[in-house]
């Protein structure tokens, strides 16, 4: 029979290729997978390990999908680095207030939060956005606000927003989902790495299982970028996954924290 620490381990490169597939994927996908891994997946007890070390996972895994999407050309930086910026500042914050909140409670409030949004997106998924749509001084302050917004959100539950972002972007921009997903890896690693840090400094990190979590999505994430390129051309078919994932898993982790 195979070793526990082993078998943790095995679990949490399968879950990392996963969680590398879905950032590349939707940009968020992965961020909202993480953490339900962790738990139910990989077997880790304790939810704020869980959050620290998958936001630390997400922050690695976000950049190699980041570097994937800039080589094909579907990302914004100047929105991406001011969404970023603003967001930074509220996943500090959110990230300080979650470690003192009850780790269950704090799964349940993520699933209702992405039952809003993939509810919205579905809504919206035959909208296929405006080509070049970009950042300028008339919606600047309206992606900063939207990423202070996002960044204190996810911080708060440790994940690295990507759910949020997507949608962010498309609605202070208008830019294609394809843009706004590769755009927010951007903030994706950004959130990631600030939350995981506050929770590193506490303690409440594993940083062998982050290891492996992350080498697994480096393979998942080459996949994952060329079958975003793909699904692009068909319309709202990538809006319709995003959401019917968000939904998904939103309610297994209802379900899960409901028979706790």
């Amino acid at each position: 029979m195979m070793d526990p620490a082993v078998m943790s381990y095995l679990l949490g490169a399968l879950s990392g290729s996963l969680v590398g597939f879905m950032l590349a994927l939707v940009g968020g996908g992965g961020s909202i997978l993480a953490v339900p891994l962790m738990v139910y997946v990989v077997g880790v007890r304790d939810p704020h390990i869980a959050i620290g070390t998958s936001a630390l996972a997400v922050a690695a895994n976000a950049a190699v999908g980041l570097l994937n999407h800039a080589h094909r050309h579907n990302v914004e930086w100047r929105c991406g680095i001011l969404y970023a910026g603003a967001g930074v500042l509220g996943a500090l914050a959110g990230s300080t207030a979650g470690k003192s909140f009850d780790g269950q409670r704090l799964l349940a409030l993520f699933a209702c939060v992405m039952v809003v949004v993939a509810v919205t997106m579905l809504a919206r998924r035959n909208d296929p956005g405006i080509e070049g749509a970009h950042c300028t001084r008339e919606n600047a302050p309206k992606v900063m606000g939207l990423g202070l917004l996002t960044g204190l959100f996810a911080g708060f539950v440790g994940i690295g927003g990507g759910f949020l972002i997507v949608p962010g972007l498309i609605a202070a921009t208008h830019m294609p989902i394809l843009r706004a997903i590769g755009t927010s890896l951007v903030a994706v690693s950004a959130f990631g790495l600030t939350t995981a840090l506050n929770y590193a400094a506490s303690g409440l990190v594993d940083w062998p299982l982050a290891g492996v979590f992350v080498a697994g999505g480096l393979v998942g994430s080459l996949a994952g970028t060329a079958t975003a390129s793909s699904l692009s051309h068909v319309k709202g078919r990538l809006n319709t996954i995003f959401a019917c994932l968000v939904l998904a898993v939103a309610a297994y982790m209802l379900w899960r924290a409901a028979s706790h």
